[in-house]
């Protein structure tokens, strides 16, 4: 008998490839808006965007800032890097929007991805998106890296009220998809929100780490992978 039956799986940069996605998505965001008129580079307007958005995202999740002030300022703060620019909130949702079209049809996945997908789901698990995209983007994500097809239940903080690693937004995953945490596991890349927020709330997991990062919370980590064709040699 299977040790778990169901997979609670993060999505962005476990399944999907968002920063691959997005680094290509701010290069066109950058020639449809002209922005060589204000910045000496592509890299003057990228890194300073990674910077910002991955500060904001950080708040976010612990519940500090709320989505709307995080789709504005990881804007407006590199654009106000380059030379005369200084956005209007209206302008930053403009940019914000284009950001997100053109991020969503985007649909590279991760090195082994599919192959993983194909055999947990050939091996008769069932499979749960827990994520803390937005919702109309994540969705459009899923059909674009034809990853929809594999799971059975998307569970989404905007549904569930609360970011994870929350034990709300744990909660909602359980009510919504039924499973049993005794036999349910967590897979995803991030040790704060998906591996410590999956061992507060009672799961194993298995933590995707592929640069080798240092762990923060060993007691949290159940197994540790670099690549995720390593994941089907546990399951």
């Amino acid at each position: 008998m299977k040790r778990y039956t169901d997979l609670f799986i993060d999505f962005d940069d476990t399944i999907y490839d968002t920063h691959g996605n997005a680094q290509i998505a701010l290069g066109e965001l950058f020639d449809h808006y002209q922005l060589q008129r204000y910045f000496p580079s592509k890299e003057a307007f990228t890194v300073p965007y990674w910077r910002e958005n991955v500060a904001l995202w950080a708040q976010y999740t612990r519940g500090e800032i709320t989505r709307d002030f995080l789709i504005v300022e990881r804007f407006r703060r590199p654009l106000c890097e380059g030379k005369g620019l200084n956005p209007t909130t209206e302008q930053c949702l403009e940019v914000s929007d284009c950001f997100l079209n053109l991020c969503a049809d985007k649909p590279a996945t991760l090195p082994g991805a599919h192959e993983l997908l194909a055999y947990l789901k050939k091996q008769g698990y069932r499979m749960h998106i827990c994520s803390n995209g937005f919702h109309e983007v994540q969705y459009r994500k899923l059909r674009a890296s034809d990853t929809l097809q594999y799971f059975d239940t998307i569970v989404l903080s905007e549904d569930a009220g609360a970011n994870k690693p929350s034990g709300a937004f744990f909660d909602y995953a359980f009510k919504t998809t039924k499973a049993v945490r005794e036999s349910t596991l967590m897979i995803g890349d991030n040790q704060d929100t998906d591996i410590a927020g999956a061992y507060h709330a009672g799961l194993h997991t298995i933590y995707y780490n592929p640069e080798g990062l240092p762990l923060t919370n060993p007691r949290a980590v159940t197994y540790q992978v670099k690549a995720l064709s390593e994941i089907a040699k546990i399951l």
